[in-house]
């Protein structure tokens, strides 16, 4: 287990920082995650970590960054340490969907493809089980 798991999760609520998707329903703990990875300059320190779900944290890799698909600009991706999730996303109570309101939020969304059809299906049963959002 990650030395730093505990204040990570607590901080995070048990939540996926990124997805929002409850950690309660998994059979197992979240990952803590390097929001910079160490391989690209990042630290182990505590402004540089997050609590990730394993599809997100896959998904993310060693990316920071993606294209937004407007402008082509290259755009960070959602930072949970220096960003507020709302500002970026927004979700839909009934279907689950996450929309990305600013290019980082949108960005995100494709690069951790948080609306495939697997999330979706279970993002229904957590909101009907009052887990999500």
């Amino acid at each position: 287990m990650n030395p730093n798991y505990a204040l990570v999760a607590a901080r995070a609520g048990h939540r996926c920082e990124y997805c929002c998707a409850p950690e309660l329903v998994f059979n197992f703990q979240f990952e803590v995650e390097h929001i910079i990875p160490l391989a690209k300059g990042g630290t182990n320190q505590d402004d540089n970590l997050a609590l990730a779900c394993r599809s997100c944290n896959l998904r993310k890799g060693t990316f920071t960054t993606g294209i937004d698909a407007t402008t082509g600009a290259t755009v960070p991706i959602f930072n949970p340490r220096q960003a507020t999730w709302s500002e970026h996303f927004q979700i839909s109570e009934t279907t689950g969907v996450i929309v990305g309101l600013t290019p980082i939020g949108q960005v995100t969304v494709e690069r951790l493809d948080l609306n495939n059809s697997l999330q979706l299906t279970a993002r229904k049963v957590w909101i009907q089980l009052g887990l999500f959002p």
